[in-house]
């Protein structure tokens, strides 16, 4: 029978997403002006900033572009935030989107180089505490001189080389399963990928805190205090050192126990899967292919070279990346060069809507009252009061820009008289780790993690919102307590140790 015309609309609105969804989606964009014209815009800037994470949540439903970008598009409509805004903090993290652009299409380059790399370990550590171990410290260490966003797009691409090396065979007719035996090695394989990636993403947050170039508003910190990258890594150690310490213990600790979806092991049939294939590779490579892979290398240490000493911003050494391995591995049409960015470009589109909604926040000035209120306290409750607003706003907003918040906050209370030096110095400390460190606990926390959900790996492996704030939750509460203990007790006699030695310095402001 044919439908109506609105029966029309309704189905295509959303396309396959729930009704339920549909639904609550229309009721919001009804709800929101109602709340900002006749109740309380702060009100409702708080209500958007609840629904865009809502969105999050349900990721698998409907990607968040789709409903966030209608709310967003509601909102500047009537005057939440202004586009002007909207621009400016576009214009602000412009670095950030041409790293998405950029630098995770140039990753797509190097995919063979990659995957050659990580069967050689995952075959290579039978022991999957090792194995993990090894992915958190890795990710840990790159983090610290890389991009967080960087090193979660290389560990997404292997292991979507590693599931699409797997479905390929077990997919074939003449593979011999059963199917029910089949399908729990799936699942099995897909926990083994989920627990690798959340050790490699919680990785990033450990290693990304402790240097002036792991995170984007570490440097935007670094630049407000003066300090450089030695003097930022003295500064945060006393804090950051004791979190990596309990954190690694952490993840030695969920996989030896098998605790929140952790310690799955990789499946015995998929090893001899992945162990086939890489010798069938092996075999089938020629002197081209291996001058590939040492070509990969070499751009490799290039980027790493220049990703640490800063030599361009991220997004335009991506680019680089992209034309020395398009060129040089004889890339030349641009159907291949367009599949490079058809991964970011989705979550590039997602962060500009997150932007916007930064930009309701900056106009509807809704983490004033909690500024002025850590402002108001002493001196030395300042500094938790300062660390637990920042986590928290963290993980419901964005880090950089609650960084960026912060920080000026208090530069502009130094400026004004109303803390000292060394007390601005301390607020530093505290808006940069807790930006990072409890920021793990959500997705929208931290844009790498966010970038994981809404992968195109992220729905094979079953990774949804719900169920990464689960698999993150013992390294939120770890590193997190950890953080904030040593913010209270070791933060202030550390430091002043520190300056006793000659290791520290006052900058110059």
């Amino acid at each position: 029978m044919e439908i109506t015309f609105g029966q029309a609309l309704y189905r295509n609105f959303l396309g396959q997403s729930p009704d339920w969804y549909k639904t609550l989606l229309l009721a919001c964009l009804v709800i929101n002006p109602l709340l900002f014209f006749f109740v309380s815009p702060f009100l409702a800037g708080w209500l958007l900033v609840g629904e865009f994470i809502f969105t999050l949540g349900m990721a698998l439903k409907c990607h968040p572009l789709l409903p966030a970008g209608l709310l967003t598009l509601e909102a500047v409509a009537i005057g939440m935030a202004s586009a002007e805004q909207v621009k400016q903090e576009l214009a602000g993290n412009l670095q950030v989107l041409l790293l998405l652009i950029f630098m995770v299409a140039g990753i797509f380059f190097m995919k063979q180089l990659l995957l050659f790399v990580f069967t050689r370990l995952l075959l290579s550590l039978r022991s999957k505490i090792l194995l993990s171990l090894t992915f958190c410290l890795a990710a840990a260490f790159l983090s610290a001189f890389l991009d967080a966003l960087t090193v979660v797009a290389v560990v997404i691409s292997v292991a979507t080389g590693f599931y699409q090396i797997y479905h390929r065979v077990a997919s074939d007719a003449g593979y011999a399963a059963e199917e029910h035996h089949q399908r729990a090695t799936l699942e099995q394989f897909r926990a083994f990928l989920r627990s690798l990636m959340m050790q490699a993403g919680v990785g990033t947050a450990l290693g990304g805190v402790m240097t002036m170039v792991g995170e984007p508003q570490n440097l935007i910190i670094a630049h407000a205090a003066g300090w450089d990258f030695t003097s930022f890594f003295l500064r945060m150690a006393p804090v950051t050192l004791p979190v990596l310490l309990c954190g690694i213990l952490t993840s030695l600790l969920v996989e030896r126990l098998r605790l929140f979806g952790y310690g799955v092991t990789l499946p015995d049939e998929v090893r001899a899967i992945l162990l086939q294939n890489d010798r069938e590779t092996a075999a089938q490579r020629t002197t081209q292919d291996r001058l590939k892979l040492w070509i990969q290398a070499i751009i490799g240490v290039w980027l790493i070279v220049a990703l640490a000493l800063h030599l361009a911003e991220v997004g335009l050494i991506g680019l680089s990346v992209i034309i020395l391995a398009t060129a040089l591995c004889g890339v030349t049409d641009e159907h291949t060069i367009g599949q490079a960015f058809t991964e970011a470009l989705p979550f590039t589109a997602l962060l500009t809507v997150f932007f916007a909604i930064v930009a309701v926040i900056v106009e509807q000035q809704l983490f004033s009252p909690l500024i002025a209120f850590v402002l108001q306290a002493e001196p030395h409750a300042q500094l938790s009061w300062y660390y637990l607003f920042n986590g928290l706003l963290s993980s419901i907003s964005d880090n950089v820009f609650v960084g960026s918040v912060f920080i000026n906050e208090a530069k502009q209370a130094f400026s004004q008289g109303a803390i000292d030096l060394q007390q601005y110095e301390l607020l530093a400390v505290a808006t940069n780790t807790g930006t990072n460190l409890p920021s793990v606990a959500t997705p929208n926390g931290q844009a790498a993690f966010l970038f994981l959900l809404t992968s195109a790996l992220a729905p094979l492996i079953r990774l949804s919102y719900g169920r990464m704030v689960w698999m993150a939750l013992p390294f939120t509460l770890v590193m997190s307590l950890v953080g904030f203990l040593c913010i209270r007790w070791l933060l202030v006699p550390v430091t002043d140790t520190l300056m006793q030695w000659g290791w520290l310095a006052a900058p110059h402001l």
